[in-house]
């Protein structure tokens, strides 16, 4: 086992390597940017290494500098976590080149898979059952467009580089063919460097079945499947292990086709071999196809170690320092089934918009498994990924485990910032879901229902009254006066607008809470406040700002009353930028005319490019930025000139 080990990586993922291999006495180095000086991992590691600017280009992303950063302390192998630099076979190299130990495969392993029209060859030869599709180097787009005629639509077009649904294009017809193939080249070249494109027949309901495998460059077993079918445009929400539906004779089938696949390749190390399962009509042995193969450990491994009772980073470790397989797949077994939900901060009613700020209050259920990288006080940065945890839950059955989900997520609390915690838990409780009849396209045919916000009522209205007037805990009366009637006026604002409330103290343990929606008796026992006969949620009030938890959630901001500043509207002469980013594009210029809804410009934030759009046909009065400027939120990126100046 080494001694000392360098995480190459940040936040939770470099948080939950250092878990383990801190138990196993290893000690732990740590690298961090500017964004990330004060950090959870810089904080919970052994050693911690300045290696650059906020930005992954500037840091992350500076292979050379990362090494010399474990070498000179002392470290005798790099887990590069995932992203960044995990799959980067150049990186590999360099690494093994200074003497260090990669914890993770090969270059040769990561270059082989690392393109997904040379993997899928690859995987025919061994064996593996690929979707039907063209995977070669003619990219002629007339050659393309034939190919896809033969192949029969649908068909689905995909970057042969890089991941995460970039260069991803679904075609239902021949006529919108060559469109969706020129966006599509467009975004994986600018994502990856790479315009190449494969071309394969899509399914009509597909799931999205994964083996984790895992191997030591010369034997290789299969951890069982997680089905992460619940996506949104090709992203991971909410993932579970073992996949329903799942038979002992189809789960042999796709483990033993994934332990092909890693041993054609010499794999060492954890890998996930993702499949593509056609679910109209159950699962079957002649039913799933090789997509790609993830040459790292993958953000939702819990699952899996929670199934499996197996720390697949205590493997890692343990095998990249010279050890065999731990176990043999016959010493493998499936206990229970258990679920992972991602929370991140951001916007689900408006688009999934990712979102900033600092976390003003966290807390976790201690029944649930919560991966994390940030505490409360820290800010959700605008340099990286906007996840705050991974909320991982095991039951002894699918329905328990299901339940306990729900669960975790109604008890855990995050303030300060915008989450899709409401939408993860619409998701949970979806009728489907709940049954296992679960598709790629679940979330994108109820996305309207599953992200829309709770409709305000009484008693939550009432529930941030008490939370304000610090009564919510039952033992303060400041503020109410004791020559007077006990009574008082509370403003709160709110996305609906403002509410002016009056609450009336009839006692300790009974208030009367007037609100725009209606009247609350709210009664103290011994536990809690009952509002109208029903328990308060929890909630918290930080820095003139009350916070509702629960399925129900809301928040809304404490009035002064002396404040008369009013909400203003929406101003559609300025463009500005909802969030910090960079200005990726300006695609128009002084005095152009514009129409309502055109692109104007993108930023780029949270890893993710975002069109900002005329609110109003006009002409550019100015254009306040140039591509590659960093700006906050609230920025002025584009001025239109005013509407009767544009008429004149």
């Amino acid at each position: 086992m080494f001694d000392t080990i360098l995480i190459a990586n940040r936040g939770e993922i470099a948080c939950r390597i250092m878990q383990t291999a801190q138990a196993l006495g290893v000690r732990c180095v740590a690298v961090y940017s500017d964004a990330d000086a004060n950090a959870r991992h810089v904080e919970m590691a052994d050693d911690a290494v300045h290696i650059g600017g906020s930005a992954p280009a500037s840091s992350y992303l500076r292979g050379d500098v990362i090494i010399k950063a474990a070498l000179e302390s002392g470290a005798q192998a790099i887990h590069p976590g995932y992203g960044f630099l995990s799959e980067n076979p150049d990186f590999v190299d360099w690494v093994e080149a200074a003497g260090l130990v990669f914890i993770g495969p090969s270059a040769d392993a990561i270059r082989a898979m690392g393109l997904k029209d040379a993997a899928k060859v690859l995987m025919e030869k061994a064996g593996v059952p690929v979707v039907p599709g063209y995977h070669g180097p003619n990219q002629d787009d007339a050659f393309l467009a034939d190919q896809a005629g033969s192949i029969g639509y649908p068909v689905l077009i995909k970057a042969v580089a890089g991941g995460g649904g970039k260069g991803m294009r679904l075609v239902e017809r021949g006529a919108d063919f060559l469109d969706a193939l020129a966006s599509a080249r467009s975004e994986a070249k600018a994502a990856f460097g790479n315009s190449d494109v494969l071309v394969e027949k899509f399914v009509t309901k597909p799931r999205h079945i994964e083996i984790q495998v895992f191997g030591d460059g010369t034997d290789a077993v299969h951890l069982f499947e997680r089905d992460c079918s619940l996506q949104r445009r090709h992203q991971k929400v909410i993932e579970e292990a073992p996949a329903p539906g799942m038979t002992d004779a189809v789960r042999a089938a796709m483990g033993d086709a994934a332990v092909r696949a890693a041993k054609a390749i010499g794999y060492a190390g954890a890998g996930t071999i993702e499949f593509i399962v056609d679910g109209s009509d159950g699962l079957r042995k002649d039913g799933f196809w090789f997509m790609e193969m993830n040459t790292r450990l993958q953000v939702e491994h819990p699952v899996t170690e929670e199934i499996t009772g197996v720390d697949l980073v205590e493997w890692q470790l343990r095998v990249a320092s010279g050890e065999a397989l731990p176990l043999q797949q016959e010493e493998l077994t499936i206990s229970g089934h258990s679920f992972e939900a991602r929370l991140y901060a951001e916007d689900a009613a408006n688009d999934f918009l990712p979102a900033t700020g600092r976390l003003s209050h966290l807390h976790f259920p201690s029944a649930a498994r919560a991966d994390t990288g940030v505490r409360s006080g820290d800010e959700v940065s605008p340099f990286y990924d906007p996840m705050i945890a991974k909320i991982t839950v095991h039951g002894a059955t699918r329905r328990i485990a299901l339940s306990r989900l729900r669960q975790a997520l109604s008890q855990t609390q995050v303030a300060g910032t915008v989450t899709n915690l409401g939408f993860l838990h619409a998701l949970a409780s979806h009728e489907g879901f709940a049954t296992g009849d679960v598709d790629t396209g679940l979330i994108a045919r109820d996305q309207a229902a599953l992200s829309a916000k709770p409709e305000l009522s009484a008693e939550s209205i009432a529930n941030a009254v008490l939370c304000a007037t610090d009564l919510q805990g039952g033992a303060s009366m400041m503020g109410f006066t004791l020559w007077q009637p006990l009574a008082r006026q509370v403003h709160l604002r709110s996305a609906d607008g403002d509410l002016l409330c009056k609450i009336k103290i009839n006692n300790p343990s009974h208030v009367t809470i007037e609100t725009p929606l209606g009247p609350v008796e709210a009664w103290r026992n011994a536990k809690a406040w009952l509002l109208n006969g029903r328990p308060s949620a929890p909630s918290i009030c930080v820095d003139q700002h009350v916070y509702i938890f629960g399925p129900t959630g809301a928040d809304f901001a404490v009035v002064d009353l002396l404040d008369r500043a009013n909400s203003t509207s929406g101003d559609t002469d300025v463009i500005v930028a909802p969030m910090p980013g960079l200005v990726k594009s300006v695609f128009v210029q002084n005095g152009q005319s514009v129409d309502l809804n055109q692109r104007l410009c993108v930023l780029e934030a949270m890893k993710m490019e975002h069109s900002l759009l005329s609110q109003r046909s006009g002409v550019v009065a100015e254009v306040l930025v140039f591509e590659g400027d960093q700006v906050e939120a609230g920025a002025a990126l584009i001025r239109l000139e005013p509407e009767e100046e544009a008429e004149t």
